[in-house]
């Protein structure tokens, strides 16, 4: 019987008002970031839009490990990618202004697309050499303006729930700034919504947030992902 309520919630309730509330956010953070800039306007109405999303899909995220990171410092976080509710839960609960590093193909999803590239958000274009200086460049220019990134170095999301291989981009790039590296966990989001899955579940996401890593070790690659295993269940 909860299942059968669950279900007209979401059929009825859920659906309509996410779809109302992304239309709202992109429009407030393009507009936004066209009138006024996007520091502000392309990270904090996203994150209350990625908050009221996860209250609407009936999904609580536990945050642990806050003191590891400090507004005043710009990082590169690298985190695992088990589903869609990984862009909700580091967008609503991490705290910490950020820009993504994300597949080019979002750029095409009506309204979010143009409101990500009016925040800046970065586009991973791997079609030519000449595309991805371009994002490379792109990611150069957010962090010399003193701006974080969050990056998923397995380049898609995960079919199993398993962690697949890191890619070097975000790691080469955090060397290049002398920024530290960021693990950080989110556990439960698969569960929520994996790659093959239409409609989210209410769920619990653990995001766990690691301490950061010195750019210049020769292990970076090995010890970052060893840092997000030890968190998963």
């Amino acid at each position: 019987m909860k299942l059968l309520f669950y279900r007209i919630y979401q059929l009825l309730i859920m659906v309509p008002l996410m779809l109302v509330a992304t239309a709202v956010a992109a429009t407030v953070t393009a507009l936004g970031c066209m009138i006024f800039g996007g520091r502000w306007w392309g990270y904090y109405p996203p994150m209350l839009w990625s908050r009221l999303m996860c209250r609407l899909t009936l999904v609580s995220v536990e945050v642990h490990g806050r003191e590891h990171i400090s507004q005043g410092t710009s990082y590169v976080f690298v985190a695992n990618h088990q589903g869609a509710y990984d862009i909700f839960s580091i967008y609503g609960y991490l705290g910490h202004n950020f820009r993504w590093m994300m597949k080019k193909s979002l750029e095409k999803i009506p309204m979010v697309g143009w409101a990500c590239k009016r925040a800046g958000q970065i586009f991973v274009d791997n079609h030519s050499p000449q595309a991805i200086r371009r994002t490379m460049q792109a990611a150069e220019r957010q962090l010399a303006s003193g701006m974080s990134l969050v990056v998923f170095p397995e380049g898609a999301r995960t079919f199993t729930g398993e962690v697949g291989r890191f890619k070097r981009g975000a790691y080469t790039l955090a060397q290049e700034f002398g920024l530290p590296v960021v693990p950080v966990t989110i556990d439960g989001a698969f569960a929520v919504l994996p790659r093959t899955g239409k409609i989210p579940r209410f769920g619990h996401i653990r995001l766990t947030i690691h301490p950061a890593l010195d750019p210049a070790d020769p292990d970076l690659i090995d010890n970052s992902r060893r840092a997000i295993l030890s968190a998963l269940n």
